[in-house]
């Protein structure tokens, strides 16, 4: 019989990094990333360093499934729009961006996220402060949170493209 566990877990959207790089040590020591929830990972236990998993933000989930499947990379899940993989480390090394372009892409798709999201939040947060209910903080807050994201994940987007100027 199979061992599972379940682990809660929160990672804010600027350190998906890091959350990449714990569910890969996780994976190293023989727990296998088997789904998603909010906050929730899902583990299978297997041999230690048989996975590789990836993840990403990426809004076509259909065509892009199909195509990860081509490459050997099979579907753990979906948590808003991040999607997760894995690939077993026996069939060769297991990216998903293949260069700079593509990495400052995916940056491009997180800031757009965290634009539309965190503006919404300051206008709807600056219309209800007027509001005899007075809740606007909430999303006052929501959205000067968001906005900070934003401002951490453009530092990873300059910094990526800094480092394509050296290589050019």
């Amino acid at each position: 019989m199979s061992e599972h566990k379940t682990v809660y877990k929160w990672f804010w959207v600027w350190d998906f990094q890091k959350e990449e790089m714990w569910l890969n040590e996780m994976a190293g020591i023989g727990w296998v990333l088997e789904g998603v929830g909010f906050c929730k990972y899902y583990f299978i236990k297997r041999l230690p360093e048989e996975y590789t998993i990836r993840m990403e933000m990426n809004h076509a989930v259909n065509e892009y499934v199909s195509f990860m499947k081509e490459t050997g990379a099979e579907y753990v899940g979906r948590m808003v729009q991040w999607i997760y993989f894995r690939k077993k480390v026996e069939d060769g090394p297991f990216d998903i961006f293949s260069d700079l372009d593509s990495k400052i892409k995916h940056l491009d798709r997180i800031g757009r996220m965290l634009l539309i999201i965190g503006m919404a939040n300051l206008i709807i947060g600056l219309a209800n402060t007027f509001n005899y209910i007075n809740i606007g903080w909430i999303n006052l807050l929501c959205g000067t949170l968001l906005m900070y994201a934003l401002g951490r994940i453009h530092g990873k987007k300059e910094a990526l493209e800094r480092e394509r100027v050296l290589h050019e």
